[in-house]
C-alpha cells in the first residue's frame, strides 16, 4: 500500500478512533460515580481500561504521523504490552502481593474489548 493511501485510510479513521476514546474514557471514569450493579462496578473498568489506553498509545484518534513513538507501538506490541501488564496485576492479586480481591474473570475482562480493538486496529491500518 502507498505511503499516502495508509495516511489517507489513517486519518479518516481517526474521528472514529476519538470516539471510542471518549466513549471507553467515560464508561470507565463512570463506574466510580454511578452503581449499576455487580457487573458494572466489578467489570465495565477492567473491559474499557486496556481499550481506553489503547487507543491513547497507538494514537489512532490523532493524524498520522511516523515517529520513534508510533513505530515502537505497533498494534501486536501495544497489545501484548497491555494484555501482560493486565494479567501481571490480576496474577498479583492472586498471590496477594498487594491488598485486593482476585477474580479469574478479570482476564477475560481485559482482553473482551482489547482484542476486537487490535483486530480492528489491524484491519484499518
Amino acid at each position: 500500500m502507498r505511503d499516502e493511501d495508509r495516511i489517507s485510510r489513517h486519518n479518516r479513521a481517526a474521528p472514529y478512533w476519538a470516539v471510542a476514546f471518549v466513549v471507553t474514557g467515560v464508561l470507565g471514569i463512570s463506574t466510580t460515580f454511578t452503581d449499576f450493579g455487580p457487573f458494572w462496578n466489578g467489570y465495565v473498568l477492567d473491559i474499557a481500561g486496556p481499550a481506553w489506553n489503547y487507543v491513547l498509545v497507538r494514537r489512532r484518534s490523532h493524524a498520522y504521523s511516523d515517529n520513534s513513538w508510533t513505530r515502537f507501538f505497533t498494534p501486536l506490541r501495544t497489545t501484548l504490552i497491555f494484555v501482560a501488564f493486565a494479567y501481571g496485576i490480576e496474577l498479583a492479586q492472586y498471590f496477594e502481593l498487594y491488598d485486593s480481591t482476585y477474580d479469574p474473570w478479570d482476564f477475560l475482562a481485559y482482553v473482551s474489548l482489547l482484542i476486537p480493538m487490535y483486530i480492528i486496529d489491524v484491519l484499518t491500518r
